[in-house]
């Protein structure tokens, strides 16, 4: 008698994009067994979310190009089905959650799926609810969808996939948009799905957070291929530590044998200007609301001054991203006022705040429109009337930081998503605004490329200030030199990274977890006196 099939099989699976050079994946082949949580890593743009494209099957239905091999499901190729067929069987939750909600609604949302099966509206909404119940975001159900954070937004999308009841869950970066406690809700959700026998492939750059789940297997891909794929504790032994982040003490030990990494100096014009601690941006008691009954910021008093490096953390739905939108003149205060410059910004416009803050926003996909790269970056610095000798060299200048100048030429849209994320946070540096302001940075990219456009950025002579809205506390514990705490639409917490991040149980009350380099940060503060990265502290 013959064993069961497999869930998934990937035979010798290769694709090409249609308007692009070289194949983004070859020679792919693997198998995926029930109840197995398998990790995908690597750098952004290594080819992880065209496998997901091939699997649930909008390769090659939805995006053009050559594709070899073949993609089984349960032992039956997929290659003829149709793609509601293929959605039964296989669920995704894409990376960005903006480009996978239709409904207005959330409960619409979950249910479209369950709608276009043909179900009864009692089974419909058993489905809705279960799926809502298990992520725990019940109180999520009759919220307009539109007014939701990014990662209120990414569970909701999964809900939607978990409703289906598929076999087989694609996960591409889940836990891009999440507050570290929502992260780990999400993680502990889908190990007990694996639990029940579903089979998960987790493409995800925070890789130390879903060690914590234990997942099976990890599979490590390089520039569209299968470079390791076997238990965790294999990982760290075959992959380079810069390109994959993993936990403190295994980057520590695996740094020693390497030269320390250089010291960076933090916004080196700051120190040639002079005029010290003047304000750029000045909250006075501001308080807003996006309808009137409800208030979102309550009494925001806070400046932003020269030199300062400003991390900001919180859970999803604080108020982080309402509190910058203030800032950048997007939003104007109920009551309360902004000043930006010394201007009110109730009488500024967002074009002339603009030449003051720049800001990228946490979805590329609400700043990319067009048709190049170069275009893109050209845009900015065209409306502020550069000249074309300057607009030429910021681009290049802002490429080279980000990491993109050999996708000069290419369209924005058709990159990765962290590629995407790459070029709106370029498009922002070519325009040479003072303060930059950024939302989720990091989400979507690699280790490599996060430290290194951070690194550049940090070290731009044209910042006066930087503010950056983030989940990640490593990224706070290695850049900032203030951290902001808003939670429940307050600012809860203002000061030195060491001051605000030294108290744990206020961390894990706004949804904070502690990381393995904050504590490591922490036992060896004695002999630093300051935060340093994992490289830099092997070498301490």
């Amino acid at each position: 008698m013959a064993s069961n099939p497999f869930p998934l099989v990937v035979d010798n699976l290769s694709f090409r994009y249609r308007d692009r050079q070289g194949a983004a994946i070859h020679n792919l082949s693997f198998t995926a067994d029930p109840g197995e949580v398998l990790l995908i890593a690597g750098a952004s743009g290594c080819g992880k979310t065209t496998l997901i494209r091939c699997i649930n099957g909008l390769i090659p239905r939805s995006y053009k190009g050559e594709i070899s091999g073949k993609v089984s499901v349960f032992g039956e190729d997929v290659s003829g089905w149709k793609l509601s067929q293929i959605s039964q069987k296989i669920g995704t939750v894409l990376q960005d959650p903006e480009r996978q909600i239709l409904g207005t609604k959330v409960l619409n949302e979950v249910a479209f799926g369950l709608e276009n099966l043909g179900m009864t509206r009692k089974e419909i909404f058993s489905r809705v609810d279960e799926a809502l119940d298990f992520l725990k975001i019940s109180h999520l159900r009759n919220r307009e969808t539109f007014n939701l954070s990014g990662g209120e937004k990414q569970k909701v999308a999964l809900a939607g996939i978990l409703a289906m009841r598929p076999s087989i869950v694609l996960l591409d970066e889940p836990l891009a948009s999440l507050d570290p406690a929502s992260a780990q809700d999400t993680l502990d959700a889908v190990r007990l799905l694996a639990d029940q026998g579903l089979s998960i492939l987790m493409v995800e750059h925070r890789v130390e957070d879903v060690l914590r789940i234990k997942p099976e297997r990890v599979m490590f891909m390089s520039e569209g291929e299968i470079r390791y794929l076997g238990d965790v504790p294999g990982l760290s032994k075959v992959v380079n530590y810069r390109e994959v982040k993993l936990p403190a003490e295994d980057i520590v030990e695996r740094a020693k044998q390497d030269p320390a990494p250089a010291e960076i100096q933090v916004l080196p014009g700051v120190t040639n200007l002079q005029g010290g601690n003047e304000a750029l941006v000045k909250f006075e008691d501001v308080a807003f609301g996006y309808d009137a009954s409800v208030e979102v910021l309550h009494g925001i008093n806070l400046q932003i001054n020269r030199g300062d490096v400003i991390a900001v953390l919180g859970p999803n739905g604080a108020g982080k991203t309402t509190f910058v939108k203030h800032a950048i003149g997007l939003l104007k205060p109920k009551s309360g006022r902004v000043f930006v410059g010394g201007r009110d910004t109730h009488e500024a416009s967002v074009a002339e705040i603009a030449s003051m803050l720049g800001y990228v926003f946490q979805s590329p996909s609400h700043m990319l429109f067009a048709p190049t790269v170069r275009d893109e970056l050209a845009f900015g610095p065209t409306n502020m009337r550069h000249s074309k000798e300057q607009i030429e060299q910021e681009v290049k200048e802002a490429l080279k930081i980000v990491n993109l100048s050999e996708k000069e030429n290419d369209p924005p849209l058709a990159l990765s998503f962290g590629q995407q994320k790459r070029v709106s946070i370029a498009a922002i540096l070519a325009m040479r605004s003072r303060i930059l302001v950024m939302d989720e940075p990091t989400a979507g990219q690699d280790y490599q490329n996060y430290m290194n456009f951070m690194d550049s950025i940090l070290q731009m002579p044209a910042f006066e200030a930087i503010l950056f809205i983030t989940h990640d506390v490593d990224l706070a514990t290695i850049y900032a030199n203030r951290v902001l705490m808003i939670s429940g639409g307050n600012l809860v917490a203002d000061g030195k990274p060491q001051e605000v991040l030294r108290d744990f149980d206020r961390l894990k009350a706004n949804r904070i977890i502690p990381t393995s380099l904050l504590a490591l940060n922490f036992k060896r503060l004695d002999k630093t006196g300051r935060f340093m990265r994992a490289e830099a502290l092997a070498h301490v």
